[in-house]
């Protein structure tokens, strides 16, 4: 019996592979569990297309971060933030206030998760920021911050 892997299965294959395998262990246990599908040509097919499908929406994606990072590389954004005595700011600037602030300014959403850098801004001036999109696509974002 042939069948197609769906999940990776020890010391059998990975997923997506046809593998020729014992009537028993395959009706029983692999498609019994969800592990596998009777490799029929239509279930074959449509795991091609499923992945000729997925390759494309990857490469969109990977397209579009393109242009986001190329944006952000290009952007500039202005804080403003409360001043104590010594010039140093109440706090420091959040992810979170970053994020909200080029939202505010540029209409560009962005999860504070992207903002990966480890430093906290505590002083006024000029700061980047290293945004990690995903797909090892970096973007440096420019902020400016200022007291009130």
């Amino acid at each position: 019996m042939k069948v197609l892997l769906i999940k990776d299965v020890k010391s059998l294959g990975k997923a997506g592979e046809v593998k020729d395998v014992k009537d028993g262990y395959g009706k029983n246990f692999l498609i019994g569990k969800g592990f596998a599908k009777h490799a029929t040509d239509d279930i074959i097919a449509q795991h091609k297309e499923d992945e000729k499908q997925a390759a494309e929406d990857l490469a969109a994606e990977i397209a579009s971060l393109k242009e986001l990072a190329i944006k952000l590389d290009k952007a500039e954004i202005i804080i403003t933030k409360k001043l104590g005595q010594n010039g140093h700011l109440f706090g420091a600037i959040t992810k979170d206030e970053v994020a909200h602030a080029l939202l505010e300014q540029h209409k560009i959403k962005i999860d504070k998760k992207h903002i990966t850098d480890k430093v906290a801004i505590k002083t006024v001036g000029e700061h980047d920021l290293d945004l990690k999109l995903g797909h090892a696509i970096h973007a440096t974002l420019h902020v400016d911050v200022q007291g009130e």
